[in-house]
This record gives C-alpha cells, sequence and structure tokens, in this order.
C-alpha cells in the first residue's frame, strides 16, 4: 500500500507533465512568427498554390493538345487559399490577394504562375524567400503584359516590370474551384474568375 507522500508526489509528476504539455500545445496552435505551427502552414498553402498551378497548366495543355473546339473542366479543391485569416497567419499578409498569371519563365518556357500578394508583399521566384509558384504549360503564350485578358485584372511589380493577371479576393473562393479551359479561336485569350459560379474560364487562342 502507497503511503500518502508517495501518491502526492506521483500525483505531482503527473501534473507537471500535464502542465507541459498543455503550455507546447497552446504555444503551437498560436501561429506565433517561426513557430512549428507557422512554418507548417506556410508549407500547406505553398503546396496549395503549386498543386492549383500544376491544375490549371495541365488542364491548359490538355487542349491545346487536342487542337481548336477542344474543351476539358478540372476541379480543385481549396483550403487554405481561400481563408483570408490563414494566409494572415500563415504568410503574414494583410489585404491578402490570389494573383494568377501566365507567360514565359525564363528558358524553361510558358506557364501558370501563382502567388499571394498583399501589404508590403515582394514577389520572388527563387531562393529561401520563394513565394511565386510556376508550373509549365505547353500553350506557349506571354500573357501577363496584356491587362485586357484578366478578369478581375490587377497587377504586381515583378523586379522592374509591371505583370498583369487575376487578381482574386481569397474570400469568394469556392471549396472547389472548377477550372474550364478551351479553344474557341472566335474568341480571343482571355481568364474570368465568376465568383458566383466558383468557375476560372480561360480561352486560349494561339493564332490570335
Amino acid at each position: 500500500m502507497k503511503k500518502r507522500g508517495q501518491v502526492s508526489l506521483e500525483f505531482m509528476l503527473i501534473f507537471g507533465m500535464m502542465l507541459i504539455l498543455l503550455l507546447y500545445s497552446v504555444n503551437n496552435i498560436t501561429f506565433r512568427e517561426g513557430s512549428t505551427s507557422t512554418e507548417t502552414l506556410r508549407i500547406q498553402i505553398s503546396l496549395e498554390e503549386k498543386n492549383l498551378a500544376n491544375a490549371i497548366s495541365n488542364t491548359i495543355s490538355q487542349v491545346y493538345a487536342q487542337g481548336p473546339g477542344a474543351k476539358s473542366t478540372t476541379y480543385v479543391r481549396l483550403t487554405y487559399l481561400r481563408d483570408p485569416e490563414m494566409l494572415r497567419k500563415g504568410l503574414n499578409i494583410n489585404n491578402a490577394s490570389l494573383f494568377i498569371t501566365y507567360g514565359n519563365y525564363s528558358t524553361e518556357g510558358n506557364g501558370t504562375y501563382i502567388t499571394v500578394t498583399g501589404t508590403n508583399v515582394t514577389a520572388v521566384l527563387t531562393g529561401g524567400d520563394k513565394n511565386v509558384f510556376w508550373s509549365r504549360g505547353m500553350y506557349q503564350a506571354v500573357l501577363y503584359t496584356n491587362s485586357s485578358v484578366w478578369a478581375p485584372s490587377g497587377s504586381l511589380t515583378f523586379g522592374s516590370s509591371t505583370v498583369y493577371g487575376l487578381s482574386i479576393d481569397p474570400a469568394t473562393l469556392p471549396a472547389t474551384l472548377e477550372i474550364v479551359v478551351e479553344w474557341n479561336p472566335d474568341n480571343p485569350n482571355s481568364w474570368a474568375f465568376d465568383s458566383t459560379t466558383g468557375e476560372l474560364h480561360i480561352n486560349i487562342n494561339p493564332g490570335g
């Protein structure tokens, strides 16, 4: 039979361990800058950006490979990119906006660019501070120099250049984004996001 002193000591040890675990858990979910949870959230946002860029470029490539009159639809689940608070916590960005554009990437070819812009954000494509994600597509077009392609249209400064593209309020994004790409030779290149239907509609026109 244990003595009262032994029971109290064991209880204090268990209580102390539980308190340490509780403090660790609270610290882990506060999303303080530099904490494990903040880094994890930043990685999750980046992965979602890259996945979306891949989905768009792959769908464009499918349509381009099929030729005029082709049409293809892809659905992408969104979690972090549609939550302004998650973007603020994970990226330390206020007034966040999802920016999407299409064009060449040095000698790598052409493709979809995606980043999250906001107050005092500098676009970085390479290195440890990378916050722009690119995915190659078969369609050889540079569209980020044309402001009329995009609706809703926005722009960002990339180095010394002004780049045009879609500027989307994260709160208007659906849980499942419908990406519709078609090749209609009668219409110009266009990218339009409809927040009511949750659809990103893209028309490619290699001859236009």
